[in-house]
């Protein structure tokens, strides 16, 4: 199957923000929610108890008994923390990006959603495919034309699919397909270890396409200085925003379409 197949998901995250006790001590605090928001839970605890059992006793009482099957971690700090007190419940936890409902949570509570990120590094020289372009695909036609092909490399999350976003089936997904040639293979590998998040199109002297990767990572992609390139960069951005963000980047071997090395579809935040 293409996706994980779960009943309940949390995004999780657990951090020191502002507040302080009655004595001045930071505060830790712990904001759970489902991708509805319908759920939500808040606690706090002074820095001293912030650790894994505190966590574990947290997940147990908020949910009673009803603990999730999948986790979702977007900040780096909080990532190792959430994951012990999660594999001791036998949770799985995943570190991504698409922690949008949260993320928006921590914006109405006007918490800063700022993480440290190195500045985006050359793709590395031994992986460069022989070339690579925009294209977009139906929202109808997407998971039909990938799910079920026999690819290494494929992603495809639940939460990301189309229907999942509420898109109209006529809806244009962006994405940009590399062309690997004898590179293909080993390059989708490589792709699918960094968890590839969003691919966006930067201007610049030159242009360029950012790859974002699991929680924190940067890699360029391609770098460009021809109109036509950047004019077709600027549709794919337009694409994105009438996609709720949704687009996907594609390994193929050759312009044959016989067979397919990765798949990743991908959501930038709007």
């Amino acid at each position: 199957m293409y996706k994980i197949m779960v009943n309940l998901i949390w995004q999780v995250d657990f951090y020191h923000h502002s507040q302080k006790d009655p004595t001045g001590k930071t505060l830790w605090e712990l904001l759970i929610c489902n991708p509805n928001r319908d759920f939500e839970y808040i606690a706090t605890c002074p820095q001293s108890e912030a650790n894994s059992n505190w966590l574990m006793a947290q997940f147990q009482q908020c949910c009673n008994g009803n603990l999730p099957d999948l986790i979702q971690v977007f900040r780096p700090q909080s990532l190792s923390l959430i994951t012990v007190a999660a594999n001791n419940l036998n949770i799985k936890v995943e570190a991504t990006r698409h922690t949008f409902s949260l993320k928006k949570w921590l914006q109405e509570k006007r918490y800063l959603l700022l993480i440290d990120q190195p500045p985006p590094v050359p793709l590395p020289e031994n992986l460069w495919g022989d070339k690579w372009g925009f294209v977009s695909i139906p929202a109808g036609d997407l998971i039909a034309e990938f799910a079920e092909r026999p690819i290494p490399c494929l992603q495809i999350p639940e939460y990301l699919t189309p229907i999942h976003l509420g898109l109209a089936s006529n809806v244009s997904i962006p994405g940009v397909v590399i062309y690997g040639g004898k590179l293909s293979l080993r390059l989708a590998r490589w792709l699918h270890e960094n968890k590839p998040a969003s691919l966006n199109y930067i201007s610049g002297a030159p242009d360029g396409l950012i790859l974002d990767a699991d929680l924190a990572d940067r890699w360029i992609l391609a770098t460009f200085e021809d109109a036509e390139v950047a004019k077709a960069a600027q549709i794919y951005e337009q694409r994105k925003k009438t996609s709720k963000g949704l687009h996907f980047l594609l390994v193929q071997p050759d312009e044959s379409g016989m067979t397919y090395s990765g798949f990743w579809l991908l959501q930038s935040q709007m």
